[in-house]
């Protein structure tokens, strides 16, 4: 057993799902599945058996980081793909 004890503060991971990822990207299943297997949108995590989910705060940096680029900011540099 790992007691190793996490000072650390860490929010707890939000997993969604492909209907409310592809609401909040406004993209469908090919071009989201697509995008993460070239490295361009944050890939899902597996969950057991077919399921499958991705981990919201990636999520929505990913779209953070798509409306700079649309507004021509630098993207923040926590956001990661």
């Amino acid at each position: 057993m790992n007691t190793a004890r996490n000072d650390k503060h860490e929010e707890p991971v939000e997993f969604i799902r492909l209907p409310e990822v592809k609401k909040l990207v406004g993209l469908g299943t090919t071009k989201i599945y697509t995008m993460a297997s070239e490295g361009l949108f944050p890939k899902q995590v597996p969950l057991g058996g077919r399921a499958v989910a991705w981990v919201k705060s990636e999520v929505l940096q990913w779209n953070n980081a798509q409306l700079a680029a649309a507004r021509g900011q630098p993207a923040d540099s926590s956001a990661s793909k």
